[in-house]
């Protein structure tokens, strides 16, 4: 099985859709990684999702990605003494630091840092801004608050304060444990929440070490304003619609992730948006037209992959979800005007390796051309060429099953585990195999193949052919 479309499918797994027949049937609809949130659940549950994907790959017979989205540092309120309170505006409210249950006049917030960050006459946001309060004073350990809008409040809800960088750290004890168990599990990637500077990524690659591809999701301003020291300790990165959307004004959104996705494509590293994709379909079978453009608008800015979170988590169409996102992905993808698009933002070429692979995407213009076929270690000749976005599908030939699974997150590429060789006939036979066998060229059907002697050493990609896939 192999994908006809280029831009991948991220689907969160949760209690609608954990069972391995249920991720089985996720898979062949066309989700490609799926993503365990570890804000929910426990790991007992994560174990069951994780050994659910490797199954299913099993039966699917492609390599298949579990990315670990850690909670990170997410600022919280207290517990409220009947659960929730009612608020309208002019409302006086004072948030402390005491464990004691709050009312109607305060609420504990057990983050001190948040009070030493705090500004008078500065804006707090509650419940993914649907409360606001402004600030009229703030000691070390409390804040009184008015609140400007918003009708209620209930525990744990989510806290934000615009335009701040909080000092906390980004991985917390519980992000830790959480690390220690998904790198135990085998994941292949770990995507760290709420960056906001360049040492969050240093300090989660230094945990990892290798073991996982690494990712940042950007959901703080503060984090735009360090976006290069970010992206250079990244291997992916994820436009977090969600929480990003509660601190910038709703008209920034759209023009920061295409910021985000024309930068991550020039530096050669996937991007996934994410986000309200498909919100609607948690509880109806088809999405909003609104919907369906927005997932249309990333495949057109080149995002290397669409996330469904609550719609495949928790939803009543989880698998409807997986095949709309699907269908809208390759209706786009059929578009006269794409390839024009996918052209426009071609990188400066600042390598001998990456200049060969511009010329094998130039090379595979041609008509004729099947497909592109890499042999690659560590899967970074496949991104290069996924950062040229070849209209042709990309065939990655590996020996290691990790890196397989890893490059399952890459635009337009499709990886096959196949045994060792170092002599390049042999190399030209097992590509010629492997482009028939995985349906991407049929006979006659010109291939090119991009790869380094010796065999194994990473990034040395230095041989361009051409090959046909024999006659019948």
């Amino acid at each position: 099985m192999f994908r006809a479309r280029r831009a991948r499918i991220v689907a969160t797994l949760g209690p609608a859709s954990r069972g391995v027949d249920k991720v089985r049937d996720l898979a062949v609809a066309g989700a490609d990684v799926f993503r365990v949130n570890f804000s929910h659940g426990t790991h007992a549950d994560h174990a069951r999702a994780i050994a659910s994907v490797r199954e299913a790959e099993a039966a699917v017979g492609r390599p298949l990605a579990v990315l670990a989205d850690l909670q990170g540092p997410k600022l919280r309120l207290g517990k409220f003494a009947d659960g929730h309170v009612k608020l309208k505006a002019g409302h006086a409210l004072r948030l402390d630091l005491k464990s004691k249950p709050g009312d109607a006049s305060r609420i504990g917030v057990p983050h001190p840092e948040v009070f030493a960050a705090l500004r008078t006459g500065g804006l707090v946001l509650l419940d993914d801004g649907k409360v606001r309060l402004r600030v009229t004073g703030h000691g070390p350990d409390f804040a009184d608050t008015v609140v400007e809008a918003g009708e209620q409040l209930s525990d744990h809800k989510g806290l934000n304060l615009p335009g701040l960088a909080i000092p906390i750290p980004a991985l917390t004890d519980k992000d830790r444990k959480d690390l220690a168990f998904a790198l135990e599990e085998g994941v292949d990637w770990v995507a760290l929440s709420f960056v906001q500077r360049a040492s969050d990524m240093a300090e989660l690659r230094s945990l990892v070490q290798g073991r996982a591809g690494v990712l940042a999701k950007i959901e703080k301003p503060s984090a735009l304003e360090a976006l290069d020291e970010i992206l250079d300790l990244s291997q992916a990165i994820m436009v977090a619609r969600g929480d990003l959307g509660v601190e910038l004004a709703p008209e920034e959104v759209p023009v920061v992730q295409k910021q985000l996705v024309r930068a991550a494509r020039l530096r050669g590293i996937p991007v996934v948006v994410a986000t309200q994709m498909l919100e609607s379909m948690i509880h109806s079978p088809t999405p909003t037209r609104a919907e369906a453009s927005d997932v249309a608008g990333a495949v057109y800015e080149g995002a290397d992959a669409l996330m469904l979170s609550a719609e495949s988590a928790a939803g009543d169409y989880p698998l409807e979800a997986v095949s709309m996102m699907d269908r809208i992905i390759a209706r786009v993808e059929s578009d006269p005007r794409w390839p024009e698009l996918m052209r426009a933002e071609y990188p400066v070429e600042d390598a001998d390796a990456d200049a060969l692979v511009a010329a094998a995407r130039k090379a595979a213009d041609a008509a004729s051309t099947a497909c592109l076929a890499t042999f690659t270690t560590t899967g970074q000749t496949a991104l290069r060429l996924a950062r040229e976005r070849p209209l042709q599908p990309t065939l990655a030939l590996t020996t290691s099953l990790d890196t397989a699974r890893r490059m399952a997150l890459i635009w337009g590429v499709e990886a096959r585990v196949v045994a060792e060789t170092v002599d390049p006939e042999e190399l030209t036979r097992v590509a010629v195999e492997q482009a028939v066998l995985t349906g991407l060229a049929d006979p006659g059907q010109r291939i090119l193949i991009l790869a380094g002697l010796p065999m194994g050493s990473p990034g040395a990609a230095n041989i361009l052919r051409i090959a046909h896939a024999p006659l019948r």
